[in-house]
């Protein structure tokens, strides 16, 4: 029998990447995600299946990681073998506006379910999806050794979820994994993060819908990955024969005018006529440069990323040409079908997406 797994955060980039490749390999997938009274959904449409089905491996469960009760109850009854924290208030601007809130959701989350496998289900493996925002102002390269220095409420927060995983591995002997992965894109990226606003803009410009995209800091340099490879590093970690903290990144970083210099000019747009900086977008507290030191990913999971920034860029480009009904120049596709595995094709990255019936994973 296949092993059981726990996904928070399924709906998200993430979340959907990690549910499909869990699925090729045989596990049977429980994804929690919140009630919304509009569909929130749509990046795994494509993949729900009829929890009627008695061959269904995919099941979802609507809760809330502030209630304390409702995961007792989730893990006691599922006991599952792995469980990937991925769900968080994640936006590093807006977790200004609303530090209370993600402080509660991305760090206490994490203690209450850590928590609940104490209590329930003590050989649950748990992943814990740290991030590199927590190293902040550090000199880069930044590697597991290297203190954290956050400038964000969401840093902040993830910093306390950070340690409350290593102090329940070390206190208590639990199979906790901090996955500190710096950033990582994908057509699936939430429409509000730089490199999506970047490559959703480039489509509307092409349709004739805007001129302009309005960006923040054009300078902050950072380590630009694709999201389904890092999914597969967040399996690995699960995989070893103990918990472990673990950097994962491309080892290269690029900044905000490189990625849309790129973008644009892959489309066959000037930048310069396109891109305008807005004071709104600009952080309290910028984070200047993060580039990953890859070399303990790289001994112990066996893992480096085959995707690049131009491949990235390619890639997010293509696919948002395609969703508006655009020519898309094809080299992005390309790139999939050479250099990823089954699970992570076009058809069934982009276009399976695409034209999924929206809504029908809500419906459940």
């Amino acid at each position: 029998m296949g092993k059981r797994a726990i996904v928070t955060g399924i709906t998200g980039q993430d979340g959907s990447y990690l549910a499909e490749l869990l699925l090729s390999k045989g596990y049977e997938v429980h994804g929690v995600i919140r009630r919304a009274s509009t569909f929130n959904t749509q990046r795994i449409d494509h993949i729900y299946q009829d929890p009627n089905n008695p061959e269904a491996r995919l099941f979802l469960h609507h809760g809330d990681l502030c209630s304390t009760e409702w995961i007792l109850n989730l893990i006691y009854n599922l006991l599952p073998d792995e469980l990937y924290h991925l769900a968080a208030q994640s936006h590093v601007r807006v977790s200004f506006d609303m530090p209370e809130y993600t402080g509660d959701v991305t760090g206490l989350g994490t203690t209450r379910l850590l928590e609940a496998i104490r209590r329930g289900s003590p050989k649950t493996r748990f992943y814990q999806a740290s991030s590199s925002e927590m190293f902040g102002s550090a000199i880069p390269p930044q590697s597991e050794t290297t203190a954290f220095q956050p400038r964000s409420p969401y840093a902040a927060a993830k910093v306390y979820a950070y340690w409350m995983a290593r102090n329940y591995r070390e206190a208590y002997g639990l199979f906790a994994s901090n996955g500190i992965l710096f950033n990582h894109e994908s057509p699936r990226r939430g429409e509000t993060f730089v490199t999506r606003k970047i490559t959703r803009g480039i489509a509307a410009i092409l349709a004739g819908q805007q001129g302009k995209i309005f960006l923040g800091n054009l300078e902050a340099s950072r380590d630009w990955g694709y999201a389904p490879e890092y999914v597969e590093a967040m399996w690995r970690m699960l995989q070893l024969d103990s918990g472990d903290d673990i950097v994962v990144g491309t080892g290269e970083a690029h900044t905000v005018k490189e990625f849309a210099q790129e973008a644009f000019a892959y489309a066959g747009l000037d930048w310069h006529n396109h891109v305008a900086v807005s004071e709104r977008y600009i952080r309290p507290l910028e984070v200047d440069c993060l580039i990953a030191d890859t070399r303990k990913a790289r001994e112990k999971l066996g893992w480096e990323p085959q995707i690049g920034l131009r491949e990235l860029v390619a890639i997010m480009v293509d696919a948002d040409l395609e969703s508006a009904g655009l020519q898309a120049p094809g080299r992005g596709r390309a790139i999939l079908e050479e250099k990823l595995g089954h699970w992570n094709r076009w058809h069934n990255s982009v276009r399976k997406v695409m034209h999924a019936v929206q809504g029908s994973a809500s419906q459940h």
